[in-house]
């Protein structure tokens, strides 16, 4: 990172370190997450959906039903609160499908901050609705015009704008990426997935599920609910990358499954690299998923063999998430239908006896219009 934020990141990393079991702090962010957001979220089983699959049964953690419709809202709660605590008025943030966007821009309202969300062009056009949500609540969004467009862009510029208003301004990081210590942060306050999807599942089943299945881009959904389970080895933990139009170059996003060790955005982790070491072109259906790195933890987990990682197609997620809509009413978001295609791939080879948990971390609403548009175009079957 420029020398002239590290001091900003040390500052940064001292309030957190001051404020994350502070009883006061802790009040007042669980006093929002209920409610502002409306946790605790449900778990649900997918009776109708393990039924036509056969073999183990397909929960889902509704992250959905958070406020906003999906998971963002536990970060930009958590961060907006250090924010406060810190003396700043302006909110900067990056978004790629928008959903973090759509959060940050909500309680950066709530908390009478100015707010200005950076986001890649190409997600401007494919998330419309989320921008002009965005706006609805006060604001501004910057189209990322450099390079792809999309969420890698995204990030960079809200970085050098970050670096120009450092004094005055909070970055309010959306994934588990960036330098220290945003993915500890974003993981920390993400951590109440796996809290409760631990508790309901005990509840629900008298014991923790055989898999824990998330989707990963920058991986904020996932951390949060591997959290809960990473020293429980009968759990295996799964981590669902785009594997787009295929795994040939540019046409993916499947970072820890094709990737290797880089840099990027202040943090080391794997990354997919050009035939120059930089970040490679990366595509994927979903505006959420189309990061050419992951979140360090992530890395980790990997190269320690606690979880895994695989990749699931445009095709699969597409299918997956037609198939939860008509078989259990439940519009999942791309992202999340991504994690739901590896479940139902995974479902039939298990016996009844297991159970796999997915973390549904955001609902379809925001990606309707671009399916409607994909079916009216012929370009997909519904």
């Amino acid at each position: 990172m420029p020398d002239s934020l590290k001091p900003i990141l040390d500052e940064l990393a001292a309030t957190f370190e001051r404020y994350r079991n502070d009883p006061g702090f802790l009040e007042e962010f669980n006093y929002y997450l209920t409610r502002y957001s409306g946790r605790e979220t449900p778990l649900y089983l997918c009776a109708n959906l393990t039924r036509r699959l056969g073999g183990a049964k397909i929960y889902l953690k509704r992250e959905d039903l958070n406020h906003l419709g999906a998971h963002k809202v536990n970060n930009t709660i958590g961060q907006i609160l250090l924010a406060k605590r810190m003396g700043k008025k302006k909110i900067i943030a990056e978004t790629g499908a928008g959903q973090h966007g759509v959060a940050t821009a909500a309680t950066a309202a709530l908390m009478g901050m100015e707010c200005t969300i950076y986001m890649g062009a190409e997600d401007v056009e494919r998330q419309k609705l989320n921008v002009f949500r965005m706006q609805m609540m006060g604001a501004r969004v910057v189209p990322a015009t450099s390079g792809q467009q999309t969420l890698k862009e995204a990030v960079d510029e809200a970085l050098a704008a970050w670096i120009r208003e450092a004094d005055t301004t909070f970055y309010l990081l959306g994934s588990a990426v960036g330098p220290h210590p945003f993915p500890l942060m974003v993981r920390e306050f993400q951590s109440v997935i796996g809290r409760e999807l631990r508790a309901q599942m005990l509840e629900a089943e008298g014991r923790l599920p055989d898999y824990c299945i998330a989707c990963v881009g920058g991986g904020s959904n996932a951390i949060g609910m591997f959290s809960g389970f990473i020293n429980d080895d009968g759990v295996r933990l799964v981590g669902v990358e785009p594997a787009g139009r295929g795994l040939e170059y540019g046409d993916h996003a499947a970072t820890l499954c094709l990737g290797e060790p880089g840099v990027m955005h202040g943090f080391n982790s794997y990354m997919l690299k050009d035939q120059a070491g930089e970040p490679a072109a990366v595509y994927s259906i979903s505006a959420g998923l189309d990061y050419p790195g992951v979140g360090p933890e992530h890395s980790h987990l990997k190269d320690l063999g606690r979880a895994e990682y695989v990749n699931a197609s445009d095709a699969e997620a597409l299918s997956a998430f037609f198939d939860l809509s008509r078989t259990e009413g439940i519009i999942p978001a791309l992202e999340s239908a991504h994690a739901l295609a590896y479940a139902m791939r995974l479902a039939p080879t298990l016996s009844s006896d297991k159970i796999i948990a997915v973390n549904l971390s955001g609902r379809g609403d925001k990606d309707v219009a671009q399916v409607e548009r994909m079916v009216r175009e012929g370009l997909v079957t519904p």
